[in-house]
């Protein structure tokens, strides 16, 4: 059996900066386990090609949710990045780190003042500067000497800077940038790309150490199982921790057809995603007693908040019609101008190949009473009917209103015992009173916006939800119409806190707040499942923000 120091389960985001990190040490020896393929294809570096490997099994897992009784019943598509790089491969390219006010409900969650976002004793704003190569410079709010590219977009729109124009005639500012605490206002988005290319984090952390003779990279190779014993010591080097009743000792692997076992000399490193993650632990027999005898899989450790505790960002689409506007629609349909497109991308790495999925952000408050803004926009100069459909006919633009802080909890959990049979995800959106109700205010003002002066020579005719829906019960019966994922959930085996016996204060609490599993030597979660509340806007930069302070806490 081969023998690691240290094994990550995931290639993604999380386990590409574990990788860099645990591997700077040449007396580690580290093993890198990912289900999917290398990420040398053509589509993953270009940013538009995100087109191209969402709902692709090369490079994405495919997994669909249940009928969702939020939205009417449908079930809809839940890309997760199945490559090296993670959903960083195929994701908005968005550098969004959230607001200061989600990490002051991180510290009340795991009782860790570190991760406030400055302060005496916060951490967080420091550990960002540290991670980024910011195009501007090292500054007050931002680090040149990091990894993570973040950059200007390389494409502006016309019709995009008059929605800034109109939102700023509905209250909503104008401001240099997000990422400083507090996002309220309009901008463009910052994108992990370098030179119009996608920067992703196998890019920043897993290519540049390759040659590394400690790290040992398994590609189209799927985790099966935790291998674990009772034989627990109380030995912090090795993980063991509160009241362990079990220790991980290494992992049952699917690679090249054949089931093999990799032994962890000193921690099993879960970065396998909000999906990935939890579901390996339910088939190992970590999870919900009552699930698991459900699916007949010996109870290792009762632990009920794995897989419960799903939260996502569920984005309303608003289609425009506009008139005398230069869209993606309106270059699309004409060969010369994609052959154009093309040019500009091969010879500048500019234009809108460059662009990602949005290109111009918003947030705001859907009260006036709250401390930070709980609604965000992702404005597209291009409109479709669904994602993987072709672009509508007409010029039109696509303002999305997503509530950033929902209270609707879902949920992942196992349909079977067998670890290849993808597990049953509900994400219960819009089945609270307030996710309702933020909902409606978010469509009342994005037609607000749309209807201000600032549009007025655009001639804007909103074709959804539609002019003819005006009460709330409309207005929220088009959100479940039309709301989807915005790929961002979090959650499924949360950091907490605890007592001073060792026992979590809440159920849904999972880990402790350097990742560690509760009950559990030798393993840790370290990706988006480690999030006890979703932070405000895209998840990619704040899942390296966790994976940076679990290396710390390993590595100590």
């Amino acid at each position: 059996m081969a023998e690691y120091d240290y094994i990550i389960v995931g290639a993604g985001s999380a386990g590409c900066l574990l990788a860099n990190r645990l591997s700077a040490n040449p007396d580690h020896r580290v093993l890198l386990i990912e289900a999917g393929g290398k990420d040398n294809w053509f589509w993953i570096k270009v940013p538009v090609g995100y087109l191209y490997t969402i709902a692709n099994p090369r490079t994405d897992w495919c997994f669909t949710t249940e009928p969702d009784p939020g939205l009417a019943d449908r079930s809809i598509i839940y890309a997760r990045g199945r490559v090296i790089g993670g959903c960083s491969s195929i994701n908005a390219m968005i550098h969004m780190r959230g607001q200061a006010s989600d990490y002051e409900l991180w510290a009340q969650a795991t009782g860790d003042d570190r991760w406030l976002w400055g302060g005496p004793d916060g951490q967080t704003l420091d550990i960002y500067k540290e991670l980024e190569h910011y195009f501007g410079g090292a500054d007050d709010w931002h680090g040149a000497d990091g990894e993570i590219r973040v950059e200007r977009p390389r494409v502006r729109w016309k019709i995009l800077d008059a929605w800034q124009a109109a939102a700023a005639e509905s209250g909503i500012e104008p401001k240099e940038e997000f990422n400083r605490g507090d996002n309220s206002g309009s901008a463009y988005f910052h994108v992990n790309q370098r030179r119009g290319r996608r920067w992703s984090m196998a890019d920043a952390f897993l290519h540049p150490i390759s040659h590394r003779s400690n790290l040992t990279v398994y590609t189209q190779t799927q985790a099966l199982q935790l291998l674990m014993d009772d034989q627990v010591r109380d030995d912090q080097r090795h993980g063991a921790w509160t009241t362990a009743q079990h220790r991980v000792t290494g992992l049952r692997l699917l690679k090249d057809g054949q089931t093999v076992d990799v032994r962890a000399r000193r921690e099993v490193i879960l970065s396998a995603g909000a999906i990935g993650s939890p579901h390996l632990m339910q088939v190992s027999g970590l999870g919900s007693a009552a699930l698991l005898t459900q699916h007949q899989v010996p109870v290792a450790v009762d632990l009920p908040g794995v897989g419960e505790n799903l939260q996502d960002h569920l984005q309303i689409r608003s289609v425009y019609r506009v008139k005398g506007a230069r869209t993606v629609n309106t270059l699309y349909r004409n060969w010369i101008t994609r052959a154009g497109m093309g040019i500009q991308y091969a010879l500048l790495r500019s234009g809108p190949m460059t662009m990602p999925p949005s290109t111009l952000g918003a947030f705001a408050k859907s009260d006036p009473s709250l401390a930070s803004p709980d609604m965000e926009w992702h404005v597209q100069p291009l409109s479709l009917p669904k994602f993987g459909e072709a672009l509508h006919p007409f010029a039109a633009i696509t303002p999305s209103v997503c509530n950033l802080r929902p209270t609707s909890r879902g949920h992942v959990r196992m349909a079977t015992a067998d670890p290849l049979t993808s597990p049953k995800i509900l994400c219960n959106y819009l089945s609270t009173d307030a996710d309702r109700d933020v909902a409606v205010r978010g469509l009342r003002m994005t037609r607000q916006i749309m209807a201000a002066p600032a549009l007025a020579r655009y001639q804007p005719e909103e074709m959804l939800p539609g002019p003819q829906l005006v009460s709330d019960d409309d207005l929220q019966t088009a959100a479940g119409e039309l709301g989807t994922t915005i790929f961002h959930p979090v959650g499924t085996c949360a950091m907490g806190a605890f007592d001073t016996r060792g026992r979590p204060r809440s159920a849904a609490t999972v880990l402790d707040t350097d990742c560690r599993v509760y009950r559990v030597a030798g393993l840790r979660v370290v990706d988006a499942s480690a999030m006890p509340t979703i932070t405000s806007g895209n998840t990619n930069a704040p899942v390296m923000l966790i994976a940076e302070r679990a290396a710390r806490a390993i590595l100590q």
